[in-house]
């Protein structure tokens, strides 16, 4: 790859910003024989003709003590894990009210969040009987298979 393709430096922020708003860990984009890649603890990318890697050894405390504690709340006897990759939703309908919050009692199989998948809109259900302590996403951002949405204790 002789020549350097040249990214917009407001695209790369804004893709910064979407990994700090959705607690993903990367996003990357291709196109035919581009490629940029952002990841959480360091920034990739190939802008004019050099390549920049930013790591910031300070803010990757930070991130390294997210991922212990997204890990931790993922082992947690009452954590609620996403079954699949999509976009939670809290509520039924935007404006409406959402289906739990912190404090709220919630009987097993009850419907505590949407995730939206391929169009489609499937109910997370509690698994057992308890108290909503926690809720680790907000409405309308994106999580991954596996990812803690809650605890229900």
């Amino acid at each position: 790859m002789g020549n350097f393709i040249q990214f917009d430096a407001a695209a790369i922020r804004e893709l910064a910003q979407i990994l700090r708003e959705t607690d993903l860990t990367e996003i990357e984009l291709v196109d035919k024989d581009a490629r940029l890649r952002v990841v959480r603890q360091s920034i990739i990318a190939a802008p004019a003709a050099t390549q920049v890697t930013v790591t910031a050894p300070a803010a990757a405390a930070p991130a390294a003590a997210a991922i212990v504690a997204e890990a931790l709340d993922a082992d947690h006897p009452g954590a609620v894990t996403s079954p699949m990759v999509g976009v939670a939703y809290m509520s039924p309908e935007p404006g409406a009210a959402p289906f739990v919050t912190v404090g709220s009692k919630v009987a097993q199989g009850q419907t505590l969040l949407l995730i939206e998948a391929m169009k489609t809109y499937n109910q997370i259900k509690a698994t057992r009987a308890g108290t909503v302590t926690r809720i680790l996403v907000e409405s309308g951002t994106p999580v991954e298979y596996g990812e803690p949405l809650m605890i229900v204790e």
